[in-house]
């Protein structure tokens, strides 16, 4: 089969006199700017007692901007009101590694200049009211007892703890957790780590580099200046399971949930294209998997079956689901590791590795096809410090796997003899 030429995108990156480093692609097809500013701010750094601080934190800081320079204070009503007159958005996040803010604004000149001169408050100047975060803390309490009234979220917090054990991948959100959190201690977590000097700034659209640094520069402006910039101490990897695990849980529940799986790869493996590859065919490519015609097409076991790697900068896990019958899980079960174990063993067919890489490449334009997906993609290349040109190689790599380096990378990162099983409902 003939793939599609992908153009070159070029990404331009410089680091700024403050230490924050800067990725743009200038995209003037249409007048809009979509930026992320990534920090080293996510739960891996949360301590055991406050999991969720990285998280409520990003929250809490989109919730009011304090007195500053002689404007006055938004609370987060006025705040919401001034984005909308704007037709702008920003908001901030946290995952397993970072802490993400991303502002999305047009470019006329008047618009672009009153959106990034709210995002530098709001970025610079969070207010941390107390009184939101009692609501706020009481309505994800809620949230979350609520939550584990459900088979699916009971199966994912006992596979999480067991997969990763006491590495802050694992780490749950509890009420009780929550209840040790206090604006004080977000404020003390802004302050060590969101700084100038610890940014990563992508930037999407129709921006030229000289218009681009300015606005990094403003975006950053009213966070503190300076100071202390020195590595921040490391997270500990993700500890190998020494033994299989295996775990059933009764629920009354029409389905139970399965999950397998154990640690995976770090993002920073030089066999990610292979497993990339791999997984494709094991159980990341719907239809077309290995996974999915045993379970489903042939035997009619479960209506969905998966699998996905999930790589961070330390070793994210591998992961297979299904839901099926409670009367039906144990040969569900038993299908899917003797899938997973021959995959292991043996490797991919000619066949399903030419249809994998077929699939993967034709749909490789389709992570492109818009602004904020171009964002992500470049952000992706930002935080993994991943080469300028990795996007225009992509599609090279891909069709450059072969079926020896995915059983050898397969073979080295998992071992089926040591996986968690989780099952979840019936008795």
């Amino acid at each position: 089969m003939l793939h599609p030429a992908v153009a070159a995108i070029p990404i331009q990156h410089w680091t700024q006199p403050s230490g924050a480093q800067v990725w743009l692609v200038e995209s003037p097809v249409i007048p809009m700017l979509d930026v992320q500013v990534d920090f080293d701010a996510g739960s891996r750094r949360d301590p055991a007692e406050q999991a969720g601080l990285a998280s409520v934190t990003a929250l809490m800081a989109g919730k009011g901007v304090a007195a500053r320079d002689g404007q006055p204070a938004l609370d987060e009503n006025a705040l919401g009101e001034a984005w909308a007159d704007l037709g702008a958005a920003f908001g901030g996040s946290a995952g397993n590694d970072r802490m993400s803010f991303q502002l999305r604004t047009l470019t006329d000149p008047d618009l672009l200049q009153k959106s990034v001169a709210l995002a530098a408050r709001e970025l610079g100047e969070p207010a941390w009211p107390d009184d939101v975060w009692q609501r706020e803390r009481q309505r994800l309490s809620a949230a979350i007892k609520e939550s584990r009234t459900r088979p699916g979220t009971i199966a994912g917090l006992a596979y999480s703890a067991a997969v990763y054990g006491s590495h802050p991948y694992g780490y749950e959100t509890t009420p009780e957790s929550l209840a040790r959190i206090g604006v004080a201690d977000m404020r003390a977590r802004y302050a060590d780590f969101i700084r100038p000097c610890r940014a990563k700034v992508s930037l999407v659209g129709a921006v030229t580099r000289a218009q681009a640094d300015q606005l990094v520069t403003q975006l950053l402006s009213r966070l503190p200046q300076g100071g202390d910039c020195a590595p921040l101490p490391a997270v500990p990897e993700v500890a190998p399971l020494a033994a299989a695990k295996d775990e059933r849980i009764p629920f009354a529940s029409a389905q139970s949930h399965v999950l397998i799986g154990q640690p995976g790869y770090k993002r920073s493996d030089p066999d990610f294209f292979a497993l990339l590859v791999g997984n494709h065919i094991l159980g990341g490519g719907g239809f077309t998997s290995r996974l999915m015609t045993q379970v489903r097409e042939k035997r009619g076991l479960s209506y969905s079956v998966y699998s996905y790697f999930a790589p961070g900068l330390h070793a994210g896990a591998f992961t297979a689901g299904l839901q099926t019958r409670p009367d039906q899980a144990a040969e569900a079960l038993g299908v899917a590791q003797k899938v997973i174990a021959d995959f292991v063993a043996n490797g991919p067919t000619a066949d399903e590795l030419q249809a994998a890489k077929d699939n993967l490449i034709g749909g490789f334009p389709l992570r492109l096809d818009g602004n904020r997906k171009l964002l992500d993609n470049v952000a992706n290349i930002a935080w993994n410090n991943l080469p300028l040109d990795y996007l225009e190689h992509w599609t090279q790599r891909v069709d450059a796997v072969t079926a020896d380096q995915i059983k050898t990378a397969f073979q080295r990162v998992l071992q089926p003899q040591k996986m968690v099983t989780v099952v979840v409902g019936g008795q």
